[in-house]
C-alpha cells in the first residue's frame, strides 16, 4: 500500500489502523494509486467510531475516490467527484454493503467531492462535500 508523502496525520493513522481496508480500496481503483486522503465520516467522529471512510487516491495526476461502508450493513451511498469547477463529474450511488465507487477524475487538482450515506437518499446521516479532498497544487 502506497501513501503520498504529504498525507496528513489522520490519513496516516487510518492507514496504520486498517491497512487491509486501505489496500483493498486502492485495488478497486486500479494499479498504481497511492492514498492521498482518508476522512472518517461523519466529520468530527472519532476515527474508531466512523460509519464510513472517504478514501482519495492519486495516480500521476488522475484521482480516484472510494466511500468505504463501515456501518456493517447495506446502506444507501452516493459518491461523486468532479473536475475543478464542477465539470466532468463521475457519480456512483445505490445500496452497498462494502463501498460506493470507484469514481474517477482525470485531473485531481482541487477536485470537489460529495459523499452521502444513510438509510435512504432522503434519510441521510452523512452528507459531506469538500472542495479540497485532493490537493490544489
Amino acid at each position: 500500500m502506497q501513501i503520498v508523502k504529504d498525507a496528513d496525520p489522520t490519513t496516516r493513522a487510518i492507514a496504520q489502523d486498517d491497512p487491509q481496508a486501505v489496500a483493498a480500496a486502492a485495488t478497486v481503483c486500479g494499479s498504481g494509486y497511492a492514498l492521498s486522503k482518508g476522512i472518517p465520516l461523519p466529520v468530527g467522529t472519532d476515527p474508531s467510531m466512523r460509519l464510513a471512510t472517504l478514501f482519495a487516491y492519486e495516480n500521476g495526476g488522475k484521482g480516484c475516490a472510494i466511500l468505504d461502508n463501515n456501518a456493517g450493513r447495506s446502506q444507501y451511498m452516493y459518491l461523486k467527484v468532479c473536475r475543478v469547477g464542477g465539470t466532468n463529474c463521475d457519480p456512483d450511488s445505490g445500496n452497498f454493503s462494502e463501498y460506493a465507487g470507484p469514481v474517477y477524475v482525470s485531473s485531481f487538482a482541487c477536485a470537489p467531492v460529495t459523499a452521502k450515506m444513510g438509510q435512504s437518499s432522503s434519510s441521510l446521516y452523512i452528507n459531506y462535500t469538500s472542495e479540497y479532498v485532493f490537493p490544489c497544487g
